[in-house]
């Protein structure tokens, strides 16, 4: 138990958090999520292209089944699933995403509409001629390894990329707390921007901007904020406007249409959702101007037709579409890479600085490296034209010694003991032998042949060639200058076999904005007894039949720029847009009102259109009895919902009646009010005073107890001198028609 105690390690848990989360947080930014600045690569992208080239997968070779691809980088270098390494394999081959992409696909690796590729096991992949820039040179030594994660194998720290990749390509990564977004650049500009940096190494950032103006997506577009690009470059973060490439042609029956030839770059990869996107602007009417959508894009290239209506502006909808959809987007920049095992920030001129001096190491390396390829091949071809000269002594040497340790001895030292000379002439030479070990091994594998005079020739050809190189690169390796033009040389190669076209266009900021065209149509809104609402286009209602109209208890003709004022049981009037209200037909259901409106248990007692309410005198009757005539203008107002009256405690609206003008000033109006119970009062209109909204109104008929107003009706008497019998008679044919037949009557 004693032992098992020692073993027990006290630690605090806040500080055991802290620092595991903080071992976390450094694993994913070092060994995850960020770029290093030197190739460009993620780890997830450098074990891939390395996994790849161990394979043999070099352009031109055959291509090989990703699922190997995989499971050869997870087993080996990535142990971290599967679908990672597939997806990072896949994001280097795709032209849309990347300047010069990495990967030579084979197969279905999904398209910039938003197709996903298909599964590992059916597509196969190799090496691309861009990616052999970053991994050419692996074989001299130019960057350390380091042992995998097992330490059953040795994975390079960072690839001899002799190519800026990470300005070129650019890459997007999260980490935690941190996430870099690096543009993708044209080759032959960061190029350019690279040399004129070697060529004066305090160039400005204006000057450095001159040849490299700004990104370059490879799906084009235009970048519209050309004025905030110096700050991007500047600090390493801002933010880029790109918008998609458009024209106007002419379409069919004299309409215009929208042609979108390129997207912006951060809607690549997933154009299905910019159509999408545009259909459901036409769809919820945002843009009343678009006829149609339609995806026409093929193999040739990418061609959206949005179709504008006839005798529409179709600038005006193209500039509205910039605005409220993806046809024009921000794209939030970040230069952040590792460097030195450390997040930094990064400008443009730091991120080539950083580049330049990675160049440098790495070709000093590799002048080293062919300088001690060089030496180790001039001893040996000295070692042999020395031999030449003396062949017939190593001859005796060879025919005289019992074994190969032994002629091998006399090679290096000059012993001859226990060999057996046929002249003392050879045994003299052979005394005086003085060859290195390395040329040693040559002259005992030397074939014959070589003895031949224009084989002896070549060795002195080669003999002076290995000398001339060997001064050429000691005179580059002692000059800054030679090791850059060095450097400019093989730049200056790929810049020939990469560069293209600006694809992307720069432009300074245009600020027109979109001017909302009013088109006024003539609608009616309908509401069934269950309160679903819908709008139709006059002609659909005048087409449909009576029992399809007997379902709707309000049926309001409005304009689509109106709105419409709903009043409830509880005194509320609330306010809606008919154009917030999709077309609809006789058919649909449509969208219930009180879930729109978000209603608190009210009931719906009257719907008018606000335009028609100026117009009208409302009269207002409580369930308690309360009458008012409250003008429409009093309801004028903007909020969504105000209080149309000022109730009792207890009490409630029970109807609204719109009066007409001379309704409201004849004094054969009459106003007839019939309660639960059966009882009815008639009387005057003009007896009714007309209110303000707050006023609750003055008593119309008195209620006993249970008692409560339902209904109140409007009508006109004909002679002022009817008789009671008669009046009594008229209610009642009133009464019946609105099938409330039976009541009794009571007259003021």
């Amino acid at each position: 138990m004693s032992n098992f105690e020692e073993t027990i390690i006290q630690r605090d848990f806040v500080e055991e958090m802290r620092t595991s989360y903080r071992d976390y947080a450094l694993s994913v930014i070092i060994a995850r999520a960020l770029p290093d600045v030197r190739d460009g690569l993620k780890p997830v992208q450098r074990r891939v292209l390395y996994a790849m080239t161990e394979l043999g997968l070099e352009p031109g070779k055959p291509h090989r089944k990703c699922a190997r691809i995989v499971g050869d980088t997870m087993g080996k270098y990535h142990p971290h699933g599967d679908s990672s390494i597939y997806d990072a394999l896949v994001h280097m081959s795709e032209d849309y995403s990347l300047a010069i992409p990495l990967i030579d696909g084979h197969g279905n690796f999904g398209s910039i509409d938003g197709d996903s590729a298909a599964a590992m096991r059916y597509t196969e992949a190799r090496l691309s001629e861009g990616a052999m820039t970053l991994l050419d040179h692996l074989e001299k030594g130019l960057v350390e390894f380091d042992p995998n994660f097992d330490e059953s194998e040795k994975e390079p720290r960072v690839l001899p990329a002799m190519l800026p990749n990470l300005l070129i390509n650019g890459t997007t990564g999260i980490a935690v707390g941190m996430a870099t977004n690096i543009p993708p650049h044209n080759p032959g500009e960061v190029i350019n921007g690279v040399i004129a940096y070697m060529d004066n190494p305090d160039i400005t950032l204006d000057e450095l901007m001159i040849h490299i103006p700004g990104p370059d997506f490879p799906t084009g577009g235009i970048i519209t904020n050309a004025d905030e690009l110096r700050n991007l470059y500047e600090t390493g973060e801002g933010k880029i406007r790109v918008r998609a490439r458009t024209e106007i042609e002419n379409g069919d029956s004299g309409r215009k249409n929208i042609i979108i030839t390129e997207i912006p770059y951060t809607v690549a990869g997933n154009k299905t959702r910019l159509v999408e996107n545009l259909v459901n602007l036409m769809k919820d009417r945002v843009f009343e101007e678009i006829y149609d959508v339609r995806d026409e894009s093929s193999k040739e290239g990418i061609r959206v037709v949005v179709e504008v209506k006839k005798d529409r502006d179709a600038a005006n909808l193209l500039n509205g579409l910039f605005k409220k959809s993806a046809l024009e987007d921000t794209y939030g920049a970040c230069f952040l890479a590792v460097k030195d095992k450390q997040p930094m920030q990064f400008g443009l001129k730091s991120l080539i600085a950083e580049f330049v001096q990675f160049q440098e190491e790495l070709y000093t390396k590799e002048f080293e490296y062919l300088i001690d390829k060089a030496e180790k091949r001039l001893e040996i071809v000295q070692g042999l034209i020395k031999a030449v000269d003396v062949i017939d002594a190593i001859i005796e040497v060879l025919r005289g010694s019992s074994n190969i340790k032994q002629a091998k001895e006399c090679l290096i030292n000059g012993v001859i003991d226990n060999i057996q000379f046929k002249t003392e002439t050879a045994k003299a030479i052979a005394s005086t032998f003085c060859f290195t070990d390395k040329q040693s091994d040559a002259i005992l594998a030397m074939q014959l042949s070589k003895l031949v005079g224009l084989e002896i020739l070549k060795l002195h050809e080669e003999e002076d060639k290995i000398l001339k190189d060997i001064k050429y690169y000691k005179r580059v390796l002692g000059s800054r200058k030679e090791l850059y033009k060095v450097i400019k040389e093989k730049l200056m190669e790929f810049k020939v076999k990469f560069a293209t076209d600006r694809k992307t266009t720069i432009m300074v900021s245009d600020t027109t904005d979109y001017i909302q065209e009013e088109r006024i149509e003539e609608l009616v809104v309908l509401t069934n007894k269950f309160g679903y609402v819908k709008a139709v286009d006059t002609a659909t209602y005048q087409r449909a039949n009576e029992e399809t109209l007997a379902e709707f208890v309000h049926v309001i003709n409005v304009k689509s720029n109106d709105k419409i004022c709903v009043f409830t049981d509880a005194g509320n009037m609330y306010q809606l847009k008919v154009s917030s209200l999709p077309k609809s037909k006789m058919k649909d259901k449509g969208q219930l009102l009180q879930t729109i409106l978000k209603m608190n248990d009210e009931q719906i007692v009257y719907m008018t259109g606000y335009e028609a309410m100026f117009e009208s005198l409302l009269l207002f009757t409580t369930k308690s009895g309360l009458v008012k005539c409250v003008s429409g203008i009093e309801f004028e107002t903007n909020r969504t919902v105000v209080a149309a009256t000022k109730l009792a405690e207890g009490d409630k609206v029970a109807t609204i009646l719109p009066l007409t003008a001379a309704e409201a000033t004849s004094d054969r109006s009459r106003v007839t009010l019939l309660s639960k119970k059966n009882n009815v009062l008639t009387f005057n209109l003009l007896e009714i005073p007309e209110l303000k909204k707050t006023g609750k109104g003055v008593k119309g008929m008195d209620m006993t107890k249970g008692d409560e107003i339902t209904h109140t009706f409007i009508h006109t008497i004909k002679e002022e001198t009817l008789v009671a019998d008669d009046r009594v008679l008229c209610l009642k044919n009133r009464l019946r028609k609105r099938g409330l037949a039976g009541t009794k009557a009571v007259f003021k």
